[in-house]
């Protein structure tokens, strides 16, 4: 297992491993700023040169980590918020956008005015209204 950061979030990891009765599992940190690489037991980093292939696959296991994490959150709010907006009867796919495209996010469609919601192309009062009480 790598995980991203250094002496604290290594031993962090060391402890949930230990107790889940899983310590046999080989563990290291990188920590970012510098890339020094921490193992469980030692208090001095490993520094492994910056033009080591080695450290360079290690850097990019971490930043596709970071990638694949930063994309399937992002996935997950994109569906809460679309399920949220679903919900309201005479919104579909394309209100939606046009919501999206205009105020950017879903708090900031909740902040709108009924008003500020009847500019959207599509969207009625009757709908704005409806929005305005998904609140």
């Amino acid at each position: 297992i790598m995980v991203d950061g250094g002496k604290g979030q290594l031993s962090s990891a060391v402890e949930i491993l230990e107790q889940l009765n899983l310590s046999n599992i080989p563990i290291i940190g990188l920590a970012k700023r510098l890339e020094e690489v921490f193992v469980p037991d030692k208090s001095e980093a490993i520094i492994i040169p910056r033009t080591s292939s080695a450290l360079k696959l290690l850097q990019q296991v971490r930043d596709e980590s970071h990638r694949f994490a930063i994309t399937y959150h992002q996935t997950l709010r994109g569906k809460s918020i679309s399920t949220e907006l679903e919900e309201i009867k005479g919104i579909g796919p394309a209100k939606r956008k046009e919501l999206f495209n205009k105020f950017g996010s879903l708090k900031r469609i909740k902040e709108a005015s009924i008003q500020e919601l009847m500019e959207v192309k599509g969207i009625t009062e009757e709908l704005a209204k409806k929005i305005k009480e998904e609140e």
